[in-house]
């Protein structure tokens, strides 16, 4: 295991110029792609449950498990009062965690080689108890499977390569966020009463176009914040 840390910590600092610039390409093809996103869709849709969780255990609800099914859609059971503040905070958390936590990620990546190496365990200690709450083999595989390809990349690839990974992962994130909040504005339009912002709208009577106003603004700001972090970071 000392070994294996020496390792993490001489490939996870801060990716070089050419590191950002290629980790942004692969991240618009992974989200812009169709099939490619329909995988990577998994990862933010985990953060987006993610994102419900952690409302919910600081709003003091009561956390029953999360739910990541093979359609990329996604489940976070949480038990308490049916409405009020708690509620409203644990239903409007998921949109824009992705793309908060992307840009986190991001920040701390091209901080250095510290930061970074701080960042992965914090990611992969937050993956281990993810993973405890995951209710299903769906999930489980995702957690996994994201973890084990950020270890493996970076102990793995070339050291060049593997220090861009947490970096691309982060992008995904913050792009994905943005893709999927005009997808919820896309399939509201087509008539379906079941996402976020619908169950937002009954339980403020704010409408929901504007609570998904509300999310394609917060990760639309998550994206320009993160291009402001890239754009004024000092890379070696």
């Amino acid at each position: 295991m000392g070994a294996v840390w020496e390792v993490l910590v001489a490939r996870a600092g801060a990716p070089s110029g050419v590191g950002v610039v290629g980790a942004v390409g692969v991240a618009l093809v992974v989200v812009g792609v169709g099939p490619v996103w329909r995988v990577a869709r998994f990862v933010v849709t985990l953060a987006h449950e993610g994102g419900h969780a952690l409302a919910a255990v600081l709003t003091g609800r009561r956390l029953a498990g999360i739910r990541v099914h093979s359609d990329t859609s996604g489940l976070t059971v949480s038990r308490g009062r049916p409405r009020g503040p708690g509620m409203v905070l644990t239903a409007a958390a998921g949109y824009p965690a992705p793309g908060l936590l992307g840009l986190a990620g991001v920040w701390l990546t091209v901080e250095g080689q510290a930061v970074a190496v701080a960042a992965g365990l914090g990611a992969l200690l937050l993956a281990a108890l993810v993973l405890v709450l995951v209710r299903n083999v769906v999930g489980a595989i995702v957690v996994l499977g994201t973890a084990a390809g950020l270890v493996g990349g970076l102990l793995l690839l070339p050291s060049g390569v593997g220090s861009a990974l947490p970096l691309v992962l982060c992008l995904v994130l913050v792009a994905g966020a943005v893709r999927s909040t005009v997808e919820l504005g896309r399939s509201r339009r087509r008539g379906r009463g079941t996402s976020d912002a619908d169950a937002l709208a009954r339980l403020t009577h704010v409408p929901a176009a504007l609570w998904v106003a509300a999310f394609v603004g917060v990760t639309g700001g998550a994206a320009v914040a993160t291009a402001l972090v890239l754009g004024l970071a000092e890379l070696p």
